[in-house]
């Protein structure tokens, strides 16, 4: 396989087509090597429009969704991050270059060790990769410039939308299946929030987050 051009074909036929027009976004996913992150059995997968499986049940989000909820956040280089769900990293060493430091919370060890060692590997040294609950990690922690939670979750705590810090953005995939909206949430003061819900998309659930009661005919 031709790296360089499986890369080039990911980011024009794959992430363009899904309104990631930023050029800087778009440059970080050149920069940033996905097959580095991927388990090296599924290296092969890397630049494959569909979520590749990173083991313990988990998987790596599809590169459109990772580089739409990049742009979305707009981070800015002196911008806090708190990101809940590590996976393998990828996203996390995608948020790192674009901010001045990460915090980031994995439920699993293992995959905590291998989020450590990809950053390593990619010489990414602003992120404090901690083995947790995001959730209980989020409200111990902050404020923070931006909140990304790389799971769906059936609704955003009111607590951790607290800990944005004022012009702060959390995004989020929220619902349940078959309908998901991303929410990006924006504090606009300290008792003001602004939401909308710019794109749909369905993604795996994120642990931790208690599921809601749900509204049955």
């Amino acid at each position: 396989m031709n790296i360089e051009q499986a890369r080039f074909n990911m980011i024009q036929q794959q992430i363009r087509p899904w309104n990631v027009l930023d050029d800087q976004v778009l440059e970080l996913m050149e920069e940033v090597k996905r097959e580095d992150f991927c388990p090296p059995e599924h290296r092969d997968l890397a630049f494959m429009d569909l979520e590749v499986p990173i083991g313990h049940g988990q998987v790596m989000l599809a590169p459109r969704v990772q580089a739409r909820l990049v742009q979305d956040l707009q981070l800015k280089p002196t911008d806090k991050v708190l990101q809940i769900g590590t996976g393998t990293g990828y996203m996390t060493a995608l948020l790192a270059r674009r901010s001045q430091q990460v915090l980031a919370f994995e439920t699993r060890a293992e995959l905590v060790k291998h989020t450590v060692d990809n950053l390593r590997n990619a010489g990414i040294t602003n992120v404090d990769v901690r083995h947790g609950d995001g959730l209980a990690g989020a409200l111990a922690n902050g404020p923070f410039d931006a909140i990304v939670l790389c799971g769906s979750v059936p609704a955003i705590p009111h607590e951790l939308q607290d800990k944005l810090s004022n012009g702060g953005r959390l995004i989020a995939v929220v619902g349940h299946e078959p309908m998901m909206h991303v929410n990006l949430v924006t504090r606009v003061n300290s008792g003001t929030f602004d939401t909308t819900k710019p794109w749909d998309v369905i993604i795996p659930r994120l642990e931790g987050f208690p599921e809601t009661p749900r509204f049955r005919f």
